[in-house]
C-alpha cells in the first residue's frame, strides 16, 4: 500500500504501537479495515436481500417427488439450490464478520442467529432432495449426467452421495436432523460470545510497572515477553481465569461433543472420528498414523525444546518459556506496510498473477488489520463469498510472527481466490483437509526469503527458531490437540462424563507426555493444564489434525517449488485451483504428495532436524 509523507508514516507507526492495546475501532484508518460494503452496501441492503431470498424458499417444494422424472428436472433443482446457497453464504458472512468486529454488538449477533434459523428452515424444506437422489441407482445417475451437460458440475456431488448412501436417512429422518441444527450449534456460539465478550479477563501489572489486560490477544502478546517473571505471571493469571470458569467451559465443550455424538449415532457411523472423516473420504488410518508418527518422533521435539532451553539460558525450561524470544537483542518489528512488502517479495516464486492478486488484497481492504476492543481474537481468511473476494481478519501486533500469520492467511485467501476463479460454484469449496496446505506453503516461502536476505547470525537464529516454533505449533501442538480430541470423543462414546476435572486430567496427561514433563524436558504447572478451555477449534469436530497433515504436505510441495523442480509450480497452481473437484487425498496426489504414506511426515522430520543442525552449528560458533 503506497503512502506518501511523514504524517502517514508516523500514523502507521502509532497504530502499530497501539495494536497490543485495546484500541477503539474508530481510531483505525479506513485502509486497514474491511470494506464489508463489498458484500452489501448497508444493513438495509442486507435485510432486503435476506427477505428476498427467504421468500424463495418454498419454491424448492416444486421439485418434490420429481427429481427422478428427468435429468433436466434434477439439474433445475440443483441449480436452484446452488444459487440459494451462494447468496445465503454471502448473507451469513456479512452478519458473522460484522459480529467479529465487535462481539458485544447484539444487533449482529441477532443477524447471525437469524441466518442460523433461516438455514435450518431451508434445510428442513429441502430435506427431500438427497433421499430422492439416493433412491435412484448409480446407473440412472450416470445416464442423467451423460444426457444433461448441466449436471456435470454436480457429478462429483452426485457420485459422492452414492458412496455415502448407507449413512443417509429417510426424508422424515433427514428433516429431523435438519431441525436439530437449531440446538446442536449453540455450544460454539456460547463459547465464542463468552470467551470474547463476557469472560472477565484479568489485568496484571508487569515488571516495568505497566498494566496489561489479558484478553486472548493480550495473552498472545504478553506470553512472549522477554521478562521471565512477566511470562510466568501472564500464563498463571490467564489460565487461572480459565480455571475459575472451568465448569462453564467444560459444559459448553461437552455440549459440542454430544452434538457430534448425536449425528454419529443418527447416521450409523461406528465412531465420531469415522463420521467426521467420511465427508472427505479420508481413511481413519491417516489420523491414527499421524498421532503414532508424532509420538514416535517426540525425541526430535525434545531436541527442539533443549535448543530452546540453551538459547534462553535457563537451567530448566518451563511451559511459560515456550513463546519467549530466543535471541537476545533481536526483536523484529514491522509496520503492516512493511509486512505487505515482505510477503510480496517472498511470493515471487509463484509468479506475477499470484503476486499481483496479493497486492490487490492489500490495497482494496480485503484485510482487517488491528486488534480493537471486543474484536474476535486470532486470525482467519474467509473465501466463501464466491462472487466477491476473500476477507482476512488479523490482530496485527507488529512482530515477525504477525508477518508470518499474514503470509499464512494470504495462503488461504489465494487458495479461495484461485478455486473460485477456476471452478463453478458447486465445486469451488475445497476440503478442510487441504485448507492448511496453501497457508503453511506460504510460511515456507516467507522463511526462505528472509534467510536469503539476512546474513547476521543472531537474526538467522531468530528466524530459524521462528520456523521451528511454527513447526512445533502446527505439527506437534496440533497433533497433541488431535490426540486430546480423539480421546475426549472416545470418552463420550463410552458414556463417560466430560467435566472440568476429567478434561483437565486428560489434557494434563497428554501435554506432559508431549513436552517431556516427567523427563524434566519442559515443566508444566497444574494451572496450565486448563489450556483446553482456550482452544476454539475443539468445537469443530476433528479439525485440528489437518493443520499437521497440511504442514507435512506443504513441506513436500514447497521444497519442490523452491528447488525449481520441473512442473512443480504448475502442479501447485493447479492444486490451489482445484477447489473441491475431487477428494482431497486425490488432489494432493496429483500435485505430487501421497498422504496415505509416511513420506510427507518423514520429509518434514528430516527438514526439522536439518534446521536444528544449522542452529546448533551457529550456537557452537557462538559458544552457547
Amino acid at each position: 500500500m503506497n503512502k506518501a509523507g511523514l504524517v502517514m508514516i508516523l500514523s502507521s507507526l502509532f497504530i502499530m504501537e497501539m495494536a497490543g492495546a485495546q484500541m477503539e475501532r474508530a481510531a483505525v484508518e479506513e485502509q486497514y479495515k474491511w470494506n464489508l460494503a463489498d458484500l452489501y452496501e448497508s444493513d438495509d441492503a442486507w435485510r432486503a436481500k435476506k427477505e428476498e431470498l427467504e421468500g424463495m424458499f418454498d419454491k424448492v417444494l416444486d421439485f418434490k417427488g420429481k427429481l427422478a422424472s428427468s435429468p433436466q428436472t434434477l439439474r433445475q433443482c440443483l441449480d436452484f439450490q446452488s444459487a440459494l446457497s451462494k447468496e445465503f453464504v454471502r448473507l451469513f458472512m456479512y452478519a458473522r464478520m460484522n459480529s467479529d468486529l465487535d462481539t458485544r454488538d447484539p444487533k449482529f449477533q441477532g443477524m447471525g442467529q437469524e441466518m442460523a434459523q433461516m438455514g435450518t428452515r431451508y434445510s428442513s424444506l429441502s430435506s427431500f432432495i438427497e433421499p430422492e437422489i439416493l433412491a435412484m441407482d448409480a446407473a440412472t445417475i450416470d445416464r442423467f449426467i451423460s444426457e444433461e451437460k448441466g449436471l456435470r458440475d454436480y457429478e462429483f456431488y452426485l457420485k459422492d452421495l452414492q458412496r455415502k448412501k448407507a449413512h443417509r436417512l429417510s426424508e422424515k429422518e433427514e428433516r429431523i436432523i435438519a431441525e436439530a441444527g437449531l440446538v446442536t450449534g449453540s455450544a460454539d456460539e456460547i463459547y465464542n460470545v463468552f470467551s470474547n465478550a463476557e469472560l472477565p479477563y484479568p489485568e496484571v501489572e508487569l515488571s516495568d510497572g505497566s498494566k496489561a489486560t489479558l484478553t486472548a490477544a493480550g495473552y498472545a502478546r504478553y506470553r512472549a515477553s522477554e521478562n521471565r517473571g512477566d511470562r510466568e505471571l501472564v500464563m498463571q493469571e490467564f489460565f487461572g481465569a480459565l480455571k475459575k470458569y472451568g465448569s462453564t467451559f467444560a459444559t459448553s465443550l461437552s455440549g459440542s461433543v454430544n452434538a457430534h455424538l448425536f449425528y454419529t449415532r443418527a447416521r450409523n457411523y461406528e465412531s465420531c472420528l469415522a463420521n467426521a472423516l467420511d465427508g472427505d473420504n479420508i481413511p481413519p488410518d491417516v489420523y491414527h498414523s499421524l498421532v503414532s508418527n508424532v509420538n514416535n518422533n517426540l525425541g526430535s521435539f525434545h531436541r527442539y525444546l533443549e535448543i530452546k532451553r540453551r538459547m534462553l539460558g535457563v537451567e530448566q525450561l518451563k511451559y511459560s518459556d515456550l513463546y519467549a524470544p530466543t535471541v537476545e537483542g533481536v526483536d523484529l518489528k514491522y509496520t503492516i506496510d512493511e509486512a505487505y512488502d515482505i510477503v510480496l517479495q517472498a511470493f515471487k516464486p509463484l509468479g506475477d498473477d499470484y503476486v499481483n492478486t496479493v497486492k490487490m488484497a492489500t490495497q482494496n481492504r480485503w484485510i482487517d488489520v488491528y486488534p480493537t476492543t471486543a474484536k474476535a481474537s486470532g486470525a482467519y481468511s474467509s473465501g466463501d463469498a464466491y462472487d466477491v473476494h476473500p476477507f482476512i481478519l488479523l490482530n496485527f501486533n507488529g512482530t515477525y510472527n504477525d508477518v508470518s500469520t499474514l503470509a499464512h492467511e494470504l495462503g488461504h485467501t489465494m487458495h479461495s481466490y484461485y478455486s473460485n476463479k477456476n471452478q463453478p460454484y458447486p465445486l469451488a469449496n475445497y476440503s478442510i483437509f487441504v485448507a492448511e496446505v496453501a497457508s503453511t506453503f506460504n510460511e515456507a516461502l516467507l522463511i526462505d526469503h528472509m534467510l536469503k536476505e539476512i546474513k547476521d547470525d543472531d537474526v538467522i537464529l531468530s528466524l530459524l527458531m521462528e520456523y521451528l516454533d511454527g513447526l512445533k505449533g502446527t505439527v506437534f501442538r496440533q497433533t497433541q490437540f488431535a490426540e486430546f480430541e480423539l480421546k475426549m470423543h472416545e470418552m463420550a462414546e463410552r458414556g463417560e462424563a466430560l467435566t472440568s476435572e476429567t478434561l483437565t486430567k486428560l489434557y494434563a496427561d497428554i501435554v506432559r507426555r508431549y513436552y517431556g514433563h516427567d523427563k524434566g524436558v519442559c515443566l508444566i504447572d497444574d494451572v496450565q493444564t486448563y489450556e483446553w478451555a482456550f482452544i476454539p477449534h475443539f468445537y469443530r469436530d476433528f479439525y485440528v489434525y489437518q493443520y499437521s497433515t497440511s504442514f507435512c504436505a506443504s513441506t513436500a510441495l514447497s521444497e519442490k517449488v523452491l528447488q525449481g523442480e520441473k512442473g512443480a509450480l504448475e502442479h501447485y497452481i493447479s492444486f490451489i485451483s482445484a477447489g473441491g473437484s475431487d477428494y482431497p487425498i486425490k488432489i494432493l496426489k496429483k500435485a505430487g504428495v501421497d498422504m496415505t504414506t509416511a513420506d510427507p511426515f518423514d520429509k518434514t522430520m528430516a527438514k526439522m532436524n536439518r534446521v536444528m543442525d544449522e542452529i546448533e552449528k551457529i550456537l557452537q560458533k557462538k559458544g552457547i
